[in-house]
């Protein structure tokens, strides 16, 4: 079996709401932002600040939901500071020969200004014989919003 790791759920430019240093690790995401995209807590995830290039890694904790939270803690403090935008994504281990015969759908969503859900909408792997077809704006209900389909060959 090989296995790939493939991104499951991302937030997209998230803002940072506040950097709290003097804590153990992590970040808290409002909950509800969580949910809508399915990353769970103590997930890992994947960060980085567009503002200024850093990257790193770390896990999650729940904030309160519909609060718009977004906090690094720890280390992770260090590397942003309110109001910084973010892209956090998380990954997830997949046999290829599975991604191959069924497919792959991860789920982003796009914040606002005050983190407060834009649009939700999914980017697919779709099998299409030996090759893949990626689909990189689909909504829930299978209408594709963008003409971006490609394929890719494995």
């Amino acid at each position: 079996m090989v296995t790939i790791k493939l991104m499951h759920a991302k937030l997209h430019r998230i803002r940072v709401t506040e950097a709290n240093r003097h804590y153990v690790g992590s970040i808290t995401i409002d909950q509800e932002l969580l949910e809508k995209v399915g990353i769970i807590p103590l997930e890992e995830v994947e960060i980085v600040n567009i503002n200024n290039g850093k990257r790193w890694s770390t896990y999650v904790l729940p904030g309160l939901a519909g609060s718009g939270q977004i906090c690094p803690n720890g280390g992770g403090a260090l590397l942003c500071k309110q109001g910084d935008t973010l892209i956090i994504w998380a990954n997830e281990h997949c046999d290829r020969s599975e991604v191959m015969r069924t497919g792959h759908r991860a789920r982003v969503l796009i914040a606002d200004e005050n983190n407060q859900v834009r649009e939700v909408f999914y980017q697919t792997l779709i099998p299409n014989g030996e090759t893949l077809d990626y689909n990189g704006h689909e909504t829930a209900n299978g209408k594709q919003l963008t003409n971006s389909q490609v394929k890719v060959g494995v």
